[in-house]
């Protein structure tokens, strides 16, 4: 089962359905309906697996084309500038240029 990466504890992970936005991957991109383990620090001695979701909607995106109120929803409380600060933080300013998936999840197991 593929693992899906999380640095943070978002609160959004508490909700049973939630959203993240996601670069496509090079190997095998995410599906809708695919299920995957959720899983915290996964590189780190700190890891831990927050339970299973599956995928129940993907969008593709570009940055330019997200909402403050999806930023919000995403765990960004100050909207889309505080997501696009975060972003470039992480990546570098061409890598956020790219196309992004809005991915929808839904528990179907919590750990």
């Amino acid at each position: 089962m593929r693992e899906l990466n999380f640095t943070r504890k978002w609160p959004k992970l508490s909700q049973p359905s939630f959203t993240t936005f996601r670069f496509p991957r090079q190997d095998k991109d995410w599906e809708i309906g695919e299920t995957i383990r959720i899983v915290y620090k996964a590189r780190t001695r700190g890891r831990e697996t927050l339970g299973e979701a599956i995928i129940v909607n993907k969008e593709k995106r570009y940055l330019a084309g997200i909402t403050s109120e999806e930023a919000i929803e995403d765990g960004f409380p100050e909207g889309l500038a505080q997501m696009q600060r975060w972003l470039l933080s992480v990546y570098d300013a061409v890598q956020v240029r790219n196309l992004l998936h809005k991915l929808t999840l839904e528990w179907v197991k919590g750990d």
